[in-house]
Parts: C-alpha cells; structure tokens; sequence
C-alpha cells in the first residue's frame, strides 16, 4: 500500500488523505480523543464527495500517521490528575495547538477555507478553529462535541472507567480493548461488533498510541471553556449529538447549540457516541443544505 501523504505544519508532519476532485468544494474532517482519521469511514467521505465536497481527513498529532510529541519524561498519568484538579500548567498543547494545526494542513493544500466537520474532541478543535481563524471555516459541523464549560456534556462514570483503562501491550488484546471501548459508548441498536474490530485492527496495525492519547485528552482538560467565543461566531453551524450519548452527554450539544447564533441542532434518538451508517444520510443532507445556505 502507498504511504499517504505528508503535510509539515507547526513543526510536525500531519498525515492525512483526500477523496474527490481537489475543483470540489473543500471540507475537513477532523477526528475524536485517541482517533485516527480512519475512524472516518470512507463510506462516509464518499458520501460527502457525491454531494460536490473534496473532503479531507487526517490524522491529528499523537495518533496514527502523524508526529509523535516527545513529552519526554513528564509522568502523565500523574500531570492528568493535576489538570483535572485544576493545574494545567504542564499540557504539552492544548486545543488551540490543534486548531494551528488544521489550519496549517488547510494552508499546505493551497485551500484559504472550507466546511469544518468535527467530531468529538474533534468537534472542540473545529470549535476553536472557528472561534480563533473564522476566515478559514466556511461553516462549521459539530457533532457529538461540548463547550469545555464544567458539568455540560458530562461523561458517565461507568463509560469512563472503560475508556481510561489501559490498554494491553500486546496487539490482540490492545485491539479487543479497543474494540470493548467502542461497543461501551456506542449505540446500542447499531453497533456491529465486525465492523469494531475491523476498525481497532487497522487503527492497531497503523501505530497504537496510548501516550499519545493521554496527552490529547490534556489538552482538552487543560484548555479553557468557549464560551464567550462560541457566542461570539458569526459562522453558519449545525450541532449533530445522539441523545443516548454517554462519553458527551447530550446537554454539551444542546448548550452549544444554545450558545452558537443561529446554530441547528439536528439530535438524533438513537445515537451514541458513534455516527452509525443508519445515520449518514441525515447528516450529509444536513452538512449539504447548510453549505448550500452558506453560499446563497
């Protein structure tokens, strides 16, 4: 298989792929907390490229393809704890470092702006990516995301305690706790256990990155809430979250919604925090008719 390609930005190399003729309308796909841009289904991406985008996707830093930050011997499991009591002095980034990012890989593609679709924490960096360049998001997509404000979208306990277990060294049972982590913060009438596997086994075998996911997650707890940003946007916006959603409680995309003018929020009853297939066509209809309102 031929290496994907390269971008240098902010002094790392981001890995990313493109699909559909690079004359479409660009649209970046930015991925969630320890996700590679595989996560992405090219499914998903097609679907997207048949409605007029040139849609890229990439992996973020520390995950993947992409540079590796060296936080040399910094303990942090224990830097986590302190940022979670409030220290967040040590974050080796934080989102707006990964804002810089998506706008760097926008810059090395020759592209000045594009709808920004964002999941996850991936919602968080395309939040912060249009609070802080507006000039590069054309509309921005939010799904399954929250504002960084204390208590909204809250995780469950439960849900937590699977995700931060660590992980195995060796690779079956890194992928089989991979793919017990998708199965907890899916939705239940969708999630299919092959597609699971399928999914861990690539992300596996294209580089496992525990550390790294650590340090992306303090990067979220240690930057501050976008509030007043978020409020401020003069940006077209729609907010995607799946009220069964137990990783980002539904109230982090109903409270961003809130917040955003004029943002529509499209909630979906049966969803987690996952996009299931069942789902694609609702949210490529609604990321189209909000580009479409955009350029009108």
């Amino acid at each position: 298989m031929a290496a994907m390609p390269s971008a240098p930005v902010n002094d790392i190399e981001l890995t990313y792929e493109t699909f559909g003729d690079d004359d479409g309308v660009p649209l970046l796909l930015i991925m969630g907390l320890g996700a590679q841009m595989v996560a992405w289904d090219v499914e998903f991406a097609e679907g997207l490229v048949d409605r007029g985008f040139f849609v890229i996707r990439y992996d973020n830093r520390d995950v993947g393809e992409s540079t590796r930050i060296d936080s040399g011997d910094l303990p942090l499991a224990g830097v986590l704890m302190k940022a979670m009591a409030g220290d967040h002095t040590l974050a080796p980034y934080l989102l707006t470092d990964m804002a810089d990012d998506a706008a760097g890989l926008l810059d090395h593609l020759g592209i000045d702006s594009a709808h920004v679709v964002g999941a996850s924490m991936g919602g968080m960096i395309a939040q912060t990516l249009a609070i802080e360049h507006p000039e590069r998001v054309r509309t921005l997509t939010s799904i399954m995301s929250t504002t960084g404000e204390p208590g909204v979208g809250a995780p469950d306990p439960e849900v937590m305690g699977v995700l931060m277990a660590a992980p195995p060294d060796d690779r079956e049972g890194a992928i089989a706790h991979a793919v017990n982590v998708t199965k907890a913060i899916s939705s239940p009438d969708h999630y299919d256990p092959e597609r699971a596997t399928a999914r861990a086994t690539r992300s596996y075998d294209r580089g496992p990155s525990p550390d790294g996911t650590v340090r992306q997650l303090l990067a979220i707890v240690s930057s501050p809430p976008r509030v007043e940003g978020l409020a401020a946007l003069d940006v077209p916006t729609l907010v995607v979250h799946g009220e069964q959603d137990r990783l980002v409680g539904f109230s982090g995309g109903q409270r961003t919604a809130e917040l955003i003018p004029g943002a529509q929020l499209l909630a979906i009853e049966d969803m987690a925090h996952d996009l299931p297939p069942a789902h694609w066509a609702a949210v490529i209809e609604a990321i189209t008719t909000l580009a479409a309102r955009s350029a009108s």
